[in-house]
């Protein structure tokens, strides 16, 4: 006989829902797929179908929910760029709908918490995951559980301040944020900054994946790279002197390119304090398990800071 499924997790994105059930030994049980609404209304009646359908393979499982964006704790209300939530009570709302309590955890958060219990960064302490892509975000596990965030903002590196030795040299301007502030390290490391920066040297728009695959035939691509691995190296070496890792995991669509993980170890060794370690640096093993994964996990080992009940 089949083992009874134990956790949950929904992968809350722009375009779709995903909804998978995993077994005793995480191994993935059953999944489902959905459209995801563009109106909020419709975005609360399908995630409340998710739910229920999650509570059919086995009524009373705990029930994560992974999704881009923040909730903050003190008002509730929610902040995303791709969903038609922000500024709505939505794990609320959700909850109030679906008339049981569901775990929130941010989609970075998930893939860290993924990554540090089951891959790339399994049994590491600290491990940090760091998501390469639309934006830059992360999160911290350590002794097996996400690092608390009172106020949910923990792993935003994204918003870190660009390191000023690289943007000198390469003469980059500061540009702004999507959070308003100017000089956030998002607006550079994600895929569209390394955009910015071909088009800073070319005055060319051209896809990240153009600059990437054309690095060895073309010198002005080449040169986009080598900057956008002068300002990635100074990024993780803030990461290391704070939280130590063990491991950092990359995800994220800028974390395919060819020989990254080789090209930051390489570099990271050169710029640490001289003659100390660094973490292994590693891609996620997950792929897009990731999210569902992680909340599942989240919501059956202890939301903690990112709960919310009816």
């Amino acid at each position: 006989m089949t083992e009874a499924p134990i956790s949950a997790g929904i992968d809350l994105g722009g375009t779709k829902i995903e909804a998978q059930v995993f077994g005793p030994d995480w191994q993935l049980a059953a999944r489902h797929r959905w459209p995801t609404p563009k109106d909020y209304a419709g975005l609360l009646a399908a995630m409340a179908g998710a739910i229920r359908w999650c509570d059919a393979q086995a009524p009373g499982l705990p029930i994560g929910i992974s999704a881009a964006g923040l909730v903050n704790p003190a008002t509730g209300l929610a902040l995303t760029s791709n969903l038609p939530a922000t500024g709505k009570p939505f794990p609320a709302d959700l909850a109030a709908a679906a008339g049981r309590p569901v775990a929130w955890i941010n989609d970075c958060r998930a893939l860290t918490l993924s990554e540090a219990r089951l891959g790339a960064a399994r049994d590491a302490d600290p491990a940090v995951g760091l998501i390469l892509g639309t934006g830059v975000a992360g999160g911290v596990v350590t002794g097996g559980r996400l690092l608390p965030s009172p106020a949910a903002t923990g792993g935003e590196f994204g918003h870190f301040p660009l390191a000023a030795g690289p943007v000198v040299a390469h003469h980059l301007p500061l540009l702004r944020c999507g959070c308003g502030r100017e000089g956030c390290a998002e607006t550079y490391l994600s895929a569209p900054g390394l955009s910015r920066i071909a088009a800073h040297l070319t005055g060319q728009d051209l896809a990240p994946e153009t600059i990437v695959a054309g690095r060895a035939a073309t010198p002005a691509f080449a040169l986009a790279w080598e900057i956008w691995l002068d300002l990635a190296t100074e990024f993780l070496l803030t990461l290391c002197l704070t939280l130590d890792p063990q491991v950092i995991v990359l995800g994220g669509g800028l974390s395919r390119a060819p020989g990254l993980t080789d090209d930051l170890t390489r570099r990271l060794s050169a710029a640490t304090l001289r003659g100390f370690p660094i973490p292994a640096i590693r891609l996620a093993q997950g792929g897009d398990a990731s999210g569902a994964r992680g909340a599942a996990l989240h919501a059956l080992t202890g939301a903690g800071q990112e709960t919310a009940h009816a």
